[in-house]
């Protein structure tokens, strides 16, 4: 018998015999089995530093990730579901909050990495998001621009891409949105009869490259009882095809779901469309009232 020693603590005994020859074992065996015994307590150590680091960075991404905001008339359902390899924690968030003109933000964004600097990274990212768009009522395309300048001085984060809104209703009671999208996956509009359009306007690089580029923005009238759809590349990579394949996928099933209730759009969607890859996935629906049919989920 072997102890198996960690790092702090006695883990385990190792224990030993023989089948076809019985007999005891010499002295000469024993550095073998110290050998065996001490590869095991590091093998075990490892994983006990692993389940924990991966608990700890789902916990923190399920604590940052808000609340959506009650917006009279809008309805939102939002979704996070973390990568089915424990070691692939990644940096995919989602967020909406209020403005201080009476508008609403929306972004879904990834931060490059699948650990716990990942999430880290996420959570200063959507933060000074907030900050920049609480402060400045400028369009998304500064807002996203003010965000690019600072994160290589102030932040951990190297890369990411982000797709940043702001909807607002317009007077005759309709509501307006305007994005601009840093190198992210394009929203996705299905009206209430199941027409999809990709919104791929108001498209530029990713944020972190340096390279201080111009933003567009881009503006749509959404139509009444119609569903948006923000998420991550997650829900559109599969290993071994392209990503139009993927679009592809995503814009059917959205479709065939464009008259369920936003709750069930949502789950149902990631049921059928999550493909059995390594990759997180934050989703955030959003649907405009007017004629959206709420049969059975």
């Amino acid at each position: 018998i072997v102890p198996i020693r960690g790092t702090r603590e006695v883990l385990g005994a190792l224990t030993l015999g023989r089948a076809d020859a019985p007999g005891e074992f010499s002295t000469p065996d024993l550095p073998l089995f110290e050998d065996i015994a001490r590869r095991a307590g590091l093998a075990l150590d490892n994983a006990r530093l692993y389940q924990r680091q991966r608990a700890v960075a789902e916990t923190m991404q399920k604590h940052l990730l808000p609340q959506m905001p009650r917006v009279p008339g809008l309805q939102m359902a939002v979704r996070y579901l973390p990568a089915p390899d424990a070691s692939q924690v990644g940096g995919d968030w989602y967020d909406a909050f209020s403005l201080s003109d009476g508008a609403t933000a929306l972004a879904v964004g990834d931060v490059v990495g699948h650990d716990l600097e990942a999430a880290a990274g996420m959570a200063q990212l959507r933060n000074m998001l907030r900050a920049y768009a609480w402060s400045q009522q400028e369009p998304p395309s500064r807002v996203v621009e003010r965000l690019d300048e600072a994160i290589m001085p102030i932040t951990d984060v190297s890369m990411a891409t982000l797709v940043f809104a702001r909807i607002t209703r317009t007077d005759d009671g309709l509501w307006r949105l305007s994005w601009t999208n840093a190198g992210h996956p394009p929203p996705l509009l299905v009206t209430r009869e199941g027409l999809t359009d990709y919104l791929t306007d108001g498209h530029s690089l990713l944020l972190g490259t340096g390279l201080g580029t111009s933003r567009p923005d881009a503006t749509v009238l959404l139509p009444p009882g119609c569903t948006l759809l923000l998420y991550t590349d997650g829900l559109i990579e599969v290993p071994g095809h392209t990503l139009d394949e993927g679009l592809d996928r995503l814009r059917q099933h959205a479709a065939a779901l464009a008259h369920r209730p936003l709750p069930a759009f949502a789950d149902q969607l990631l049921h059928r469309v999550r493909p059995p890859g390594l990759d997180d996935v934050a989703l955030l629906a959003l649907r405009t009232p007017g004629g959206a049919s709420h049969g059975p989920g």
